[in-house]
């Protein structure tokens, strides 16, 4: 059966154009620049006055499942993601147990076969002692090995030199790498407890974890990874110092273009975008993360990377807590928030604000994480390709409320905040899968979410 995407602005590789996308079963067949005579598909969606892109791919999420589900889990946060017009999601090793086993792995990819509403694959988690089971990975099922060079939720640290040698030595895949040196953090905290107490207060947290325990790490990874030829993405940079790691003036590392350097790319998260240090006021931990969000300037720099190539890649890092495990201050309070569903709109709002192109977004968003994880046939709208595609309107303004959130923990840092582009429609693999603030599945137990397949 034939569906025809009708009459929207359609985004793809860098340009932008009214017309009609064919999909049959799963698959795009056409791509047409002007609109289709009628009568050749069996159904139609009608896209007049929308975009119409290619689904996001959100290559860092951490959806909690196995042994954290009282947060979140596959189920809930796919259909977050399948709401927020994200068809694609690669998750974090730090789940209970840590994904550091190839049994690990099979159980996540065996849980999400049964309950993503959306297309999935996960993360290998990289320890101070397990490369030997590099080799055994099956580099066509998963996007890349993460390294948590810092400490954070979950306690993944991988702090020895030999071992990071042997990660960046001898992995096939690429690597994503958590940058925060954890001996300066802990020294701050130890200053800062000596100051406030046991659990300073959360305005404090860009301080503990500061910019130079970012930029230390960050360095030293682009430094191994130039040593060893490592594929590396630096995950969710969060200030202008690491950035000018990746600046063709200053650097004498790999720069980064828009052509995209085959061996050092980075991330910037959602939460760093929006947000800032003077929003600690307003939104307390719930906006505590880790790295923690830094200053005005630091924002902007991170705005600035988006259009001149420094940033590679938008993520999400999506983290859900229950709201009772954000109370306190730097040391009580967890890390990380849910962005997942609301990311999308966010980011468009720069568009709307000239801060990038909804060209580039794409790019952003879709394109260069099938580029940089080699995913096959997604990211794009081409032909052949899997039918992942999201349909947006702008100027139809709507404010979240917490009735609306998808996410099982409930909350969000956008809560009451209006967006002026709302998510229509969802495709994946052909199938829509949320429509109209409605989220639309085969039955109870039968989802339309894929496992990935890479290179």
């Amino acid at each position: 059966m034939k569906t025809i995407i009708q009459g929207g602005t359609i985004v793809n590789e860098g340009k932008a154009f009214v017309g009609d996308i064919v999909i049959e079963g799963e698959k795009i067949i056409e791509t047409h620049p002007q609109p289709l005579p009628a009568g050749r598909g069996e159904s139609f969606i009608d896209a007049t006055g929308c975009y119409v892109l290619p689904g996001v791919i959100d290559s860092h999420v951490h959806f909690r499942e196995p042994g954290l589900t009282e947060k979140a889990d596959i189920e809930s946060e796919s259909r977050a993601a399948a709401a927020g017009g994200v068809t694609t999601f690669f998750d974090m090793p730090n789940t209970n147990p840590q994904t550091t086993t190839l049994e690990a792995l099979e159980q996540k990819f065996e849980l999400a076969s049964r309950k993503s509403h959306v297309n999935y694959s996960f993360f290998f988690g990289a320890t101070n002692d397990n490369t030997s089971l590099f080799p055994q990975l099956d580099i066509h099922r998963i996007p890349g090995i993460k390294l948590f060079m810092g400490s954070s939720t979950g306690n993944m640290l991988v702090d020895r030199d030999e071992a990071l040698q042997r990660i960046f030595g001898e992995t096939p895949l690429p690597l994503m790498a958590h940058c925060e040196d954890t001996a300066i953090i802990n020294q701050n905290m130890l200053s800062f407890k000596e100051r406030f107490g046991d659990d300073p207060p959360v305005w404090a947290h860009q301080l503990i974890r500061s910019e130079e325990a970012c930029l230390a790490s960050t360095l030293k990874a682009i430094e191994l990874a130039v040593r060893y030829q490592a594929r590396l993405h630096v995950a969710h940079v969060s200030t202008r110092e690491e950035l000018e790691l990746f600046s063709p003036l200053t650097s004498h590392f790999t720069p980064l273009t828009s052509h995209l350097s085959p061996l050092i790319t980075a991330e910037a998260t959602v939460g760093h975008l929006l947000f800032s240090t003077v929003d600690y006021q307003r939104l307390g931990t719930r906006i505590k993360v880790n790295p923690a969000i830094k200053s005005v300037i630091d924002q902007e720099a991170l705005r600035q990377g988006l259009t001149d190539g420094r940033i590679s890649t938008i993520g999400t890092d999506h983290a859900p807590h229950l709201l009772s495990q954000k109370d306190g201050g730097c040391a009580r309070a967890a890390s990380g928030m849910p962005s997942i569903q609301f990311a999308l709109p966010a980011m468009l709002s720069l568009v709307d604000e000239g801060v990038l192109t909804i060209e580039r977004l794409v790019e952003l968003m879709a394109h260069n994480p099938a580029r940089i994880f080699e995913v096959r046939n997604r990211g794009f709208l081409r032909p052949g390709y899997q039918a992942d595609i999201t349909i947006v309107r702008p100027h139809a303004p709507w404010t979240v409320s917490q009735d609306m959130i998808e996410s099982k923990c409930k909350w969000s840092p956008f809560e009451g905040q209006q967006f002026q582009w709302r998510v229509e429609k969802t495709l994946c693999n052909g199938h829509l899968v949320y429509e109209n603030e409605t989220l639309r599945h085969k039955n109870e137990d039968e989802k339309f979410g894929q496992a990935v397949t890479f290179r």
